[in-house]
């Protein structure tokens, strides 16, 4: 058994000048005291393991450092999300919506339209959509409302704010690059 020192002090409880705190308030005065002794001896003083400034320091060093277990920036990333990152960071969002509705038109307006109708053009939030017959011109103007909600939800809104539905073109009665004008066909009695 190791005796105590005459000499050496029993320390007790804590120094006189804390003497009148307790519990948390203690811990907090101590911890302020050792970070200031620490900052005169010219260290630098964090908030432990988790501290922005330990990190920064780290980078500066040059030194790597692991991601651990859980998600990090330097983790591998899904490649959509790359890309929509990417579409936002360069104000390319817009034009990957719009590219959006032509690509995947089956999608998000169903099979059945997509084979009787196709975009064309999309200008100023316009979509211009042919359809193979007039009849199936006049259905999709009488979904229009329906096809818009499809567009929006798949795209967002916003970005196609109107359809202009036309019918097949109608063969032209003009034949060969020698055409002169007048009544045509019916012209011949004179």
């Amino acid at each position: 058994m190791i005796e105590p020192d005459d000499d050496a002090e029993e320390v007790t409880g804590p120094p006189e000048h804390l003497a009148g705190l307790a519990g948390m308030d203690l811990v907090r005065r101590t911890l302020e005291e050792a970070r200031g002794a620490a900052r005169s001896q010219g260290k630098e003083v964090g908030r432990g393991r988790r501290s922005p400034g330990a990190r920064r320091n780290a980078e500066r060093d040059g030194r790597r450092r692991w991601s651990g277990p859980g998600p990090d920036g330097r983790d591998p990333q899904a490649f959509g999300t790359v890309a929509n990152e990417l579409a936002k960071s360069r104000g390319w969002t817009p034009k990957v919506a719009e590219g959006t509705v032509f690509a995947q038109w089956p999608t998000v307006v169903g099979e059945q339209i997509a084979e009787h109708a196709e975009p064309t053009a999309l200008r100023d939030g316009v979509l211009s959509v042919v359809a193979e017959s007039t009849a199936w011109a006049t259905q999709l103007r009488m979904v229009q409302a329906q096809l818009l909600a499809k567009i929006a939800a798949a795209v967002g809104d916003g970005v196609v704010t109107a359809l202009k539905i036309t019918g097949p073109v109608a063969p032209s009665w003009r034949k060969g690059k020698l055409h002169i004008s007048g009544r045509g066909p019916r012209d011949t009695y004179g």
